[in-house]
């Protein structure tokens, strides 16, 4: 489904990603990991149109997609949960969840997606009016889970979900995310958390200073000497 190749991505000269290969098959969930500084948000935006790469190629289901910008590469299908949320917070989270369904004409159609959305996360059914900047940090990703969630993505994208969160919230977030998995959308995660990204993900890359060092099976990297010592602290 997606496929990068020599993807790089700076800022003002500055190196964030230093060509990385990656790919992401329709129907699994991939995560992508490492210390803080790795350049992970950094794929995730050039993915999603957000920053122009400087360099290498993307391509979703067979379609270039590298010099598209955001606006262009939503409608085929790729949602991002951005680091930080970025929700409007003067608005209600109906407003804020109706926003991700932007391009669906067919009022029915918005309705079940909705319905679907506040069934994967109960909390919200009963905060639909809600000022979403009066909500908790959890309750507010959970929105802007949902609010992807409307858009129908086949590759849905999410930039450290569970930063800033209580650790029961994040458990519920996560049984959420497994649901929709397993409902066959594709998941692409990047999380600070190594060891619940691993346990989520079918597969996983690490990343350092820009570059994948190590790639494969979530369990055998989760068993991988090298990736126990550096980030599992093991």
């Amino acid at each position: 489904m997606l496929a990068l190749r020599n993807l790089r991505v700076d800022y003002s000269g500055v190196v964030a990603v230093a060509g990385v290969d990656m790919d992401v098959h329709e129907g699994e969930t991939v995560a992508l990991v490492g210390a803080n500084g790795a350049g992970k948000s950094s794929v995730l935006g050039a993915i999603s149109g957000l920053r122009r790469p400087a360099g290498g190629s993307i391509r979703f289901c067979e379609q270039e997609i590298t010099k598209l910008p955001a606006y262009r590469i939503t409608p085929l299908g790729i949602a991002l949960v951005p680091e930080g949320r970025r929700l409007f917070a003067d608005l209600s989270v109906l407003k804020n969840l109706m926003l991700g369904a932007y391009r669906q004409r067919d009022k029915p159609q918005r309705e079940k997606d909705l319905a679907y959305v506040l069934d994967l996360l109960p909390p919200l059914r009963d905060r639909l009016r809600q000022r979403t900047g009066t909500m908790s940090g959890g309750e507010q990703q959970m929105v802007a889970v949902g609010r992807a969630l409307m858009s129908r993505p086949r590759l849905l994208m999410l930039d450290e979900p569970s930063l800033g969160i209580a650790p029961m919230v994040v458990a519920r977030l996560f049984d959420a995310l497994k649901r929709v998995s397993e409902s066959g959308t594709t998941v692409l995660l990047v999380e600070q958390n190594l060891r619940m990204a691993l346990d989520f993900s079918d597969r996983a890359y690490v990343m350092q200073t820009g570059r994948v060092i190590l790639d494969g099976e979530a369990s055998e990297l989760t068993r991988s000497p090298e990736v126990r010592r550096a980030y599992l602290g093991l």
